[in-house]
């Protein structure tokens, strides 16, 4: 069984989304959360999607043939299951593109939170990886920091770097995330420290701290947030007031919230009232 198999659950689509149905959401946000379904279930029907999003079933099948399109699931009667493995890379490039230059944005802002000398942990997710392109070229000289991470594209912007200091964790590959995970991973990182880390997620509320789709994912993230001195999120504004499949670390956990000026006011004065550092991008 695979880890992505063995991480879907048989739970119905109205419990998976239920914290969809609420307000209105646009078209990519809409897409990008069938897309992070079809990650965590076995299948997604058409007439649940529909109900659940307060839309017709003409638009969700919209949505279906897009993403099926981008290589992010596979249509079948009724509904959609996701893609064959081959396409995790598809999938992973279609959520950078989402939200691509608030992403910059918040990449630019949190590497400013770097400083010379610092060890540095990255989890993945392509927010997180923007942080990493954006580090100073000052900062990119060898030993001026050392460079933990999971992250496939973390590891390609890095090792472009003059003689970085890297180090690499082990695991299990996901292709749909670009990361490795697993017991191998967590190991490896139970072993060291950082100064600073950076997480990133598909939601984050007061109330169930940050999420994502894939139980594995969120185990690396907690672990990564447990060795860090320092707990950055980096998250642009649609996932912010968003709940996630499961959950990776509390808010309490996080130190600094990086985002973006369409974020939900209302829970950026929560996790300010926390204590959180919020840096809107």
């Amino acid at each position: 069984m695979t880890a992505r198999a063995g991480a879907r659950g048989r739970r119905p689509v109205a419990a998976a989304v239920a914290a969809t149905d609420a307000p209105a959401v646009s078209v990519l946000e809409r897409r990008d959360q069938i897309a992070n379904l079809v990650e965590v279930m076995p299948r997604v029907s058409v007439a649940e999607l529909a109900e659940q999003f307060g839309v017709t079933d003409v638009s969700i099948r919209r949505d279906l043939t897009f993403l099926e399109e981008a290589g992010l699931l596979r249509r079948v009667h009724g509904g959609a299951v996701a893609a064959t493995r081959e396409h995790g890379r598809n999938a992973y490039a279609m959520r950078a593109r989402i939200a691509r230059e608030e992403k910059k944005r918040i990449g630019a802002a949190a590497a400013a939170l770097v400083n010379a000398g610092d060890v540095v942990g990255f989890d993945s997710g392509s927010t997180v990886a923007q942080v990493a392109a954006h580090i100073s070229r000052p900062l990119r000289r060898p030993n001026a920091l050392t460079i933990v991470t999971n992250s496939l594209p973390v590891l390609d912007e890095v090792g472009r770097w003059e003689s970085p200091h890297l180090v690499c964790l082990g695991g299990l590959y996901l292709p749909d995330h670009q990361a490795l995970v697993g017991p191998q991973t967590v190991a490896d990182m139970r072993d060291l420290s950082a100064d600073i880390v950076f997480l990133g997620c598909d939601g984050l509320t007061a109330e169930t701290g940050l999420t994502t789709p894939h139980v594995l994912v969120a185990e690396v993230g907690a672990v990564i947030a447990s060795r860090g001195r320092r707990v950055v999120v980096v998250a642009d504004g649609t996932k912010v007031g968003r709940q996630g499949f499961t959950p990776i670390v509390p808010l309490t956990a996080v130190h600094v919230l990086v985002t973006d000026t369409s974020a939900d006011p209302d829970q950026l004065a929560r996790a300010r009232d926390l204590g959180i550092e919020v840096i809107l991008a």
